[in-house]
């Protein structure tokens, strides 16, 4: 398939304003891989795909992610705001024959982060950071920081996303906090 065939799928899974910002993410994706590197097919395809899922019914999203053999953890059965991501690695499986790995984890992980992301997963995860709608307190800076390093915006995004939840006392992802430990620790011995 091509992303023009995602891209007529997913239109008709999501609200116009959803469908723009994939498109805006797919865009964002392409641009930052080619910057850093990343493949830019793989990029495109992820940015369009990455919220497949976000508007379909919890028994929709949860259908997919048992048919897809995925176990949640307790603290993301009683997430429901992770779902989508999961719920999308599993829709593109199940229903698009997308077998691609690098393409299922830089979904699955692209609203938590992980330790050990892949340049896809890192540009799919910033990409939905900054892509041109996004308008919220701190995005220019993290613009800029995308701009300069792909390892300090995802270090930047962790530490944005951690600060958020930790504000409204919601419950962390543990792949957030271990991806930005090691992002943390990387930048430090950078340093050095």
């Amino acid at each position: 398939m091509t992303v023009k065939d995602y891209e007529e799928i997913i239109s008709k899974r999501m609200r116009s304003a959803r469908f723009k910002h994939s498109k805006n993410v797919a865009k964002e994706a392409v641009r930052l891989a080619n910057k850093y590197g990343a493949d830019v097919q793989k990029a495109e395809i992820a940015g369009i795909l990455h919220d497949a899922t976000k508007e379909s019914s919890e028994e929709e999203q949860m259908e997919l992610i048992s048919r897809a053999g995925i176990e949640l953890t307790e603290l993301e059965r009683s997430s429901h705001k992770l779902w989508h991501a999961i719920s999308g690695s599993a829709f593109i499986q199940l229903e698009l024959g997308i077998e691609d790995e690098d393409i299922i984890n830089a979904i699955r992980y692209h609203t938590t982060g992980r330790a050990g992301m892949t340049l896809l997963e890192k540009v799919i995860f910033i990409a939905d950071f900054t892509s041109a709608e996004r308008d919220y307190d701190g995005v220019d800076k993290m613009r800029k920081v995308a701009d300069k390093s792909l390892d300090d915006a995802v270090l930047e995004g962790m530490a944005f996303t951690i600060a958020d939840l930790a504000e409204r006392k919601l419950t962390i992802a543990p792949d957030t906090f271990e991806g930005y430990n090691e992002a943390a620790f990387l930048k430090s011995t950078k340093k050095k």
